[in-house]
């Protein structure tokens, strides 16, 4: 592949590190060409790396961008690949000169690079935030600057993310360090703690926050002392600020840093307080040299330090608590110690140079492939989300990790009452559920639609809801999307003229149709929906796993409910005319005086459900819990309930959850999908009507279960649900016209 990397020029730092680090590695696999928008050392430094480099500096920008055009059109690449601002407004102009497809690696929050000044953030910012806004594809070094992109409504489908990478293998050779940190100009003595950050000294970098945190913690220890490298426009202010502090014997700013590798090595503690960063080299380069480390939570920082183990993690600003840490590293040198050999295994293992290149260049292929396919390729899922309930979610969740699964090539589109939300949650590209221009054009590119789980064609809420999602599947079906009614529910369509329309519509518009009971397959034959390919299959929540225990001990404790309490759950919700909530709160009294399970309350849709579980609650006379909010994430719901001893369920997915945390269950149903579900699985007796729910059958339900343990029955349950849940996916396969890989059970 010809790959063709543009570069500011003038690049430093992690920036640099970056550049000549992955140009170095891919110019092995791939004929790559480097273009520097500046002549200089940059430039010099990517030839002495054997980077074939071209540096381009007429003093005249429009003859600059018109020669970078000429070496693209002659170098002819696959793929342009921009660094920087600079870089970026010359990679749009070969876009729309050239028609190249451009991508850009995003190094630092565009919103902050130039925030020292008004006049530069208002041109060159602005700029480089259109030329952003232009890009085909977008890299991100963290999953932190991931997710500001997605927060900024850049498309996810479009973002990947790479981790940057070191050669832990190259070690500084051995020297005097005290003479060395003497040259610097550190007032330096055996004994002394020394605490080094290397860094543009600039707003975003927040040394002011490292200068008083290094006072205060002065104050307690006298050994620590402070290596600052780099040079900025805030080094004057810098410098008067430590003398105000008293702290200018101990501090030393000793400018830019060319032997970064020595600067380290130098070094006991690597520091960084920076409010915004992409993935920051220094500490890499810290943790190179055996460094312990200190920083902000800012760039992905919590994916390389786990917390108290190999390093500490402050938040940006805190002053107080990054001070304690300087205090206890300095006083710790067994934990200074173990903190950096810890730390190097981590970083040696995850950020290798090698990982870094392999995974680009996986990206350039990913590129390439799906440029390949055209226009019409994508995937658009419709159905009940961003309405707060975590079974709707669960089921998202479920298709779209299936999705990315079986076809990475296709882009996903939700449509989604909070589109925010869904494309942070999911990594999707998401389109308001109402909005029918967008709505229209996502299905012009697409190749499926899926109606997305849960009981969509229904006329129980109402006949609106029911006629639109007939409409999207017609507009679908019209505009040329292969349609699938993806794990559902149907039922009950009770008006005449709504079931005539229905059956009308599934007829003429679906292509395969996978239910998740037989209730919903006799439903439709009774609607005379024949022509679609109708199959059996499972709820698509059935394949989620748990979150980690600790995950859920965590979630518990932060809603003081304490981790290692016996629970009885009740997931409980309001329906209609029904009032009485009595027959629960004496069941869940009755399993606590008989078995010590305390009732924990649990909402599935937020907050229509809390009104439920407060009701409950409310008639309560034993220790209960009723947790205020549901986990955003439903993996977390499951290992939740894993936790839990017992379940009485009103919401059909509290139920599905338990039947993945295999959870012992009953059921209360309020509507046929609930006691359809229970059917399913073989479970009929466990499960009553609202109308017919008593204290009794409650109780009496309650001590079989206790009594009557069966972890054999629960695992056999999961299982035959995971089988059927293949039927969601091999459909989803046919349809796209992908293999799907056979079953590890057949």
């Amino acid at each position: 592949m010809k790959i063709l990397h543009i570069a500011g020029g003038g690049d430093r730092g992690g920036a640099k590190t970056h550049i000549l680090a992955l140009c170095s590695r891919l110019k092995e696999q791939h004929e790559l060409k480097l273009l520097s928008m500046r002549k200089g050392e940059f430039a010099q430094d990517a030839q002495k790396a054997g980077i074939d480099t071209l540096e381009i500096q007429s003093g005249f920008s429009l003859r600059d961008f018109l020669l970078a055009k000429e070496a693209a059109r002659q170098f002819q690449p696959d793929i342009v690949h921009c660094h920087g601002a600079k870089a970026n407004t010359v990679g749009i102009f070969l876009k729309l000169t050239l028609g190249c497809t451009v991508i850009t690696t995003v190094h630092s929050d565009y919103k902050l690079d130039y925030m020292h000044s008004f006049l530069r953030r208002q041109t060159f910012g602005r700029l480089n935030s259109a030329a952003l806004r232009l890009m085909d594809y977008h890299v991100t070094v963290s999953d932190t600057f991931k997710k500001m992109l997605i927060q900024r409504s850049f498309r996810p489908s479009r973002i990947q993310t790479i981790y940057n990478g070191l050669d832990f293998s190259q070690k500084t050779p051995d020297f005097d360090r005290g003479e060395y940190l003497r040259q610097q100009g550190l007032n330096y003595t055996p004994g002394d703690v020394v605490m080094g950050i290397a860094a543009r000294l600039t707003p975003v970098k927040d040394i002011p926050t490292l200068l008083r945190a290094f006072a205060k913690a002065r104050q307690e220890e006298k050994r620590l002392k402070l290596l600052i490298g780099g040079d900025g426009e805030d080094m004057d202010k810098l410098k008067t600020m430590a003398a105000q502090l008293g702290v200018s014997d101990s501090v030393c700013f000793c400018g830019w840093v060319s032997d970064i590798g020595k600067f380290f090595k130098s070094c006991d503690i690597d520091v960084l307080c920076s409010i915004s960063e992409s993935f920051p080299y220094s500490i890499l380069e810290g943790v190179k040299e055996g460094c312990a480390v200190i920083t902000s939570d800012v760039g992905g920082m919590q994916k390389l330090i786990d917390q108290g183990e190999n390093g500490f993690i402050f938040q940006p600003g805190d002053v107080d608590t990054f001070a304690s840490y300087m205090v206890r590293l300095c006083q710790d040198e067994e934990l200074r110690r173990a903190f950096g050999e810890r730390l190097l295994e981590k970083a040696s293992r995850i950020y290798s140079l090698e990982g870094m290149a392999a995974r680009q260049s996986q990206i350039y292929e990913y590129i390439q492939a799906r440029e390949a396919r055209g226009k019409r390729n994508g995937i658009v899922i419709c159905g009940a989300y961003g309405r707060g309930n975590s079974g709707d979610e669960a089921i998202l969740g479920a298709i779209v990790s299936t999705m990315k699964e079986l076809d990475p090539l296709s882009p996903l589109t939700v449509m989604t009452r909070k589109p925010a939300e869904t494309r942070l949650l999911h990594e999707v590209d998401a389109v308001y559920t109402f909005h029918l221009f967008r709505f229209r054009r996502a299905m012009r590119r697409a190749r499926l639609f899926i109606n997305g789980g849960g009981s969509l064609i229904q006329d129980t809420t109402s006949s609106r809801s029911l006629y639109f999602y007939l409409y999207t599947i017609y507009i679908a079906h019209k505009l040329g999307c292969k349609v699938q009614m993806y794990g559902c529910g149907v039922g009950h369509v009770s008006r005449p003229f709504n079931r005539r329309l229905a059956g009308r519509v599934l007829n003429r518009s679906v292509d395969i149709i996978t239910l998740r009971d037989t209730i919903s397959q006799q439903e439709l034959s009774d609607m005379h929906v024949v022509k679609p390919d109708i199959r059996l299959a499972a709820d698509p929540a059935t394949i989620l796993t748990p979150a980690s225990p600790q995950e859920a001990d965590r979630f518990l404790s932060s809603h003081g409910v304490p981790v290692d309490g016996k629970y009885f759950c009740l997931a409980l919700r309001p329906w209609g005319n029904f009032h009485d909530f009595e027959v629960f709160a004496k069941a869940a009294e009755y399993a606590y005086h008989k078995y010590s399970l305390t009732a924990l309350l649990l909402p599935i849709e937020v907050p229509r459900d809390l009104h439920a579980c407060k009701q409950v609650a409310a008639r309560l006379h034993t220790p209960h819990y009723v947790l205020g909010d549901a986990p955003e994430d439903v993996r977390l719901t499951i290992a939740l309930l894993k936790k839990m001893r017992l379940l009485c369920g009103m919401r059909l997915h509290s139920i599905v959850f338990s039947a993945v945390a295999r959870t012992p269950c009953l059921a209360v149903s309020y509507d046929i999908k609930v006691s359809g579900f229970m059917s399913y699985i073989g479970q009929s007796d466990r499960c009553t009507t609202l109308e017919q729910v008593s204290e009794s059958w409650l109780c009496q339900q309650i001590d079989q279960l206790m009594e009557k343990e069966n972890p054999e029955a629960a695992d056999e349950i999961c299982q035959k649900l995971a089988d059927m849940e293949r039927e969601n996916r091999k459909a989803a396969a046919t349809l796209l016209g992908i293999p799907f890989p056979p079953s590890s059970n057949s």
